[in-house]
């Protein structure tokens, strides 16, 4: 092309970038993370920033564009003590700026984004006066890098800003064969090393009326976790009829059970259990009607340790005769504090036994996401095939999603498991 041309087009598209220039409010609430872990240290609520008391500690922000650009920062604030001192970083460019008492918005600088992708805008306290640094409500954006296609946590309507800061849920829905009534799930899940991230739920052998995977809960404690929902639409388990209710018929050694709530309800199974990471283990599904009107559901999870079965739990859901639907698994973060940290996970060799005692191998399934994803708030998510294993991976504001809502297939083993049924607990 000829450079005067050249030159031309390029100062036309950037004139147009220019008039195109938006401005956008980023919350605190819903878009930034503590840099330090601890409990008495810097908080994030649904109001932003706030007990910011030490020097040296800061947040995390993160906004994704669609477009390189300009970018200038404000930090909204609270009442400012005295004449703080912070840095702001972007892509390792830093800018000092002294906050002012009085004020409650306070201009930083001006970056040139070299690319499309997230933002991470790191915010440290370098000097205070006064026992804390400003609470932080938002950031506010503006130039040629924002476009209405930026990617943030806008509002908190409908409690957004928790389900933004855990980030997007991910999910791989197997295609069942037609005209079979299968009546086992089989799968078998890998976290890689590393991924084991506190708040991580890998989910394994779902089906339409619960769930049946491992978490990590603690830095001490892990779980693998069975649960059935109640037919009676509520998230107050205590508000179950009792026709309605979810029955235990038996459990296995150490397992607790009881009730969970809050994104609906019914009954629910905990086996704690030290699970490792890159070790693969393998999930069991029983799903058989009960008569004209109910369903037994029994997961039972493979000790490799011990080369054995483990029963975890056995419910009746009344109100439904049915063999196994929907089979899926899922990838979720259900700790707002650990929603900028990635994870990812393997599921491999699915299979389903039927009625009959044929088994049939699984090998396509639909990657979908969360309204989370679907709402545009985060892009960190992302699902796929390796070899013969699907992967889920989601949070950490990477940049390489995958478009949900796509089919996958991957490639079969061949090999049915080898299961005693006869020797199950």
């Amino acid at each position: 092309m000829n450079r005067s041309i050249k030159g031309l087009f390029a100062g036309l598209l950037f004139s147009s970038a220019v008039i195109n220039a938006q401005t956008v409010t980023v919350p605190m609430g819903g878009n930034a993370w503590a840099q330090e872990r601890t409990g008495d240290g810097l908080r994030i609520r649904n109001n932003g920033v706030s007990n910011w008391t030490k020097t040296g500690d800061g947040f995390t922000a993160y906004i994704r564009v669609t477009q390189p650009g300009t970018l200038k920062l404000w930090l909204e604030t609270g009442a400012v003590d005295g004449s703080p001192q912070i840095t702001v970083s972007l892509f390792g460019q830093a800018r000092k700026a002294t906050l002012k008492n009085g004020a409650s918005s306070f201009y930083i600088g001006e970056w040139n984004i070299k690319d499309s992708g997230y933002v991470p805008v790191i915010v440290k306290g370098i000097k205070k006066e006064g026992c804390c640094f400003p609470d932080v409500t938002a950031l506010k954006l503006e130039g040629s890098a924002l476009t209405d296609k930026a990617s943030y946590t806008k509002n908190n309507e409908g409690s957004f800003f928790h389900w933004g800061r855990r980030g997007p849920s991910v999910h791989m829905g197997y295609q069942l064969p037609k005209d079979v009534d299968a009546e086992w799930f089989y799968n078998e899940v890998t976290v890689p090393t590393g991924n084991d991230v506190i708040g991580s739920y890998f989910m394994a052998n779902g089906f339409g009326e619960g769930y049946f995977g491992m978490q990590v809960n603690s830095a001490t404690e892990r779980r693998i976790l069975f649960s059935v929902w109640s037919p009676y639409q509520t998230d107050d388990p205590k508000q179950i009829p009792e026709d309605h209710k979810i029955k235990m018929l038996k459990k296995g050694e150490g397992v607790y059970n009881g009730e969970f709530g809050n994104e609906g309800s019914g009954g629910q199974s905990i086996l704690r259990y030290n699970w490792k990471a890159a070790t693969t283990y393998k999930f069991l599904l029983h799903v058989v009607p009960d008569g004209d009107s109910h369903t037994i559901y029994t997961a039972y999870f493979y000790d490799g340790a011990k080369n054995t079965w483990l029963l975890v739990a056995s419910f009746r859901r009344p109100k439904l005769a049915t063999y196994l639907k929907r089979p899926h698994s899922f990838l979720e973060n259900f700790s707002p504090d650990q929603g900028n940290i990635e994870r990812k996970v393997f599921f491999g060799n699915q299979w389903v036994r039927d009625s009959k005692g044929n088994w049939h191998e699984l090998t396509k399934a639909r990657f979908t996401a969360d309204n989370t994803a679907r709402v545009g708030y985060r892009k960190d998510y992302a699902g796929g095939v390796k070899g013969q294993q699907f992967y889920l991976r989601n949070c950490g504001f990477f940049n390489d999603y995958v478009p949900y809502d796509t089919m996958i297939e991957r490639q079969p083993t061949g090999i049915a498991p080898q299961i005693n049924f006869s020797a199950l607990p």
